[in-house]
């Protein structure tokens, strides 16, 4: 196994790492700034309020995009089972 198919096989994981975790994480973010716009606009400053939220649309998001996620992962193992041979010699 050369340096380079090392090196391609890392960047397509961390890729597909980010495709996988990326729709979740982005919908985290974003309920995340929305609550806390709305604590900084009515002057509520309680921590503990953008975990609920949060939660939510972090479980809407693996529900709307699990689908998709699970193709991703599912494409990325097939591939990575497929090619053992080229990796090993």
């Amino acid at each position: 196994m050369t340096y380079g198919v090392v090196l391609s096989l890392g960047r397509e994981a961390i890729l597909v790492t980010l495709a996988a975790a990326g729709p979740v994480l982005i919908l985290g973010l974003v309920t995340g700034m929305v609550i806390s716009i709305v604590q900084a606009v009515t002057q509520i400053q309680e921590p503990t309020l953008t975990f609920i939220p949060k939660i939510v649309a972090s479980g809407f998001a693996i529900l709307f995009f699990g689908p998709f996620i699970l193709a991703v992962l599912v494409d990325f193992t097939s591939r990575v089972f497929t090619n053992v041979g080229a990796f090993i010699r």
